[in-house]
């Protein structure tokens, strides 16, 4: 089956829940042995220990990358890495990656207007990362964790799977032109090869998520509900 070859506005919706596991270790309570206090006292503080540093790795996860506003070179002011911006609901945010600083188009790499959430990934080969009207930046690691929604937003954007969507079948209805777009990705370096596949949508949509996707956009689609 050949690929369509459709132009898409692209973005994602995202909330990263990072659990904070913590151990509490218990004594007899007989006070009995001095030892089995000290082990379980020392449980606890491991178990604190623990707490600490994942609550650290989840604030990590949060921060800020960059601002979304700016032009930042690639390994100096930015690191190679996958970066999301959420909340940018007015269509307004505007990002590119290109392989020089010449601003001509033929150092374009890749480019978007994003409404809702966007992920992108910053390749270390990139030279300029260039933001426009977006909402700060956030790095993505490879193990965040989410809770996937069964009824996504048909304006939301660029959804991870496994992140913010299950895999598996979904249906938009009720899409009375065809500015509802969909693509399934492989990446998020929005290159032309990064598309699984896609399409415009007038009237019902129907799509089936493949665990081995990277991520869904959708925009300017009804909102979408999981059929199996």
């Amino acid at each position: 089956m050949g690929m369509k070859s459709k132009v898409a506005l692209g973005a994602v919706v995202g909330i990263v829940v990072i659990g904070a596991v913590s151990a509490n270790g218990g004594g007899d309570g007989s006070g009995s042995s001095t030892s089995k206090g000290s082990s379980a006292g020392a449980q606890r503080t491991a178990g604190g220990k623990q707490a600490e540093k994942e609550a650290k790795a989840e604030t990590a996860e949060k921060k800020v990358a960059f601002e979304g506003d700016g032009d930042f070179q690639v390994g100096t002011d930015i690191k190679p890495g996958t970066y999301r911006t959420t909340g940018n609901d007015d269509g307004l945010c505007y990002w590119e990656r290109a392989k020089d600083a010449s601003g001509e188009m033929d150092s374009l790499l890749a480019n978007d207007n994003v409404t809702g959430t966007s992920y992108v990934t910053v390749k270390a080969t990139d030279k300029i990362f260039t933001s426009n009207g977006c909402n700060d930046w956030e790095a993505v690691g490879p193990k965040a964790k989410g809770s996937p929604d069964a009824t996504p937003a048909g304006d939301g954007g660029m959804l991870r799977v496994g992140l913010d969507i299950a895999p598996g079948t979904y249906k938009s209805t009720g899409n009375t032109d065809d500015s509802c777009y969909w693509e399934r990705s492989k990446d998020a370096e929005h290159s032309i090869d990064s598309i699984i596949a896609n399409d415009n949508v007038t009237g019902t949509a129907v799509v089936t998520i493949s665990s081995s996707d990277g991520y869904f956009k959708t925009t300017g689609c009804q909102d979408w509900k999981k059929t199996a």
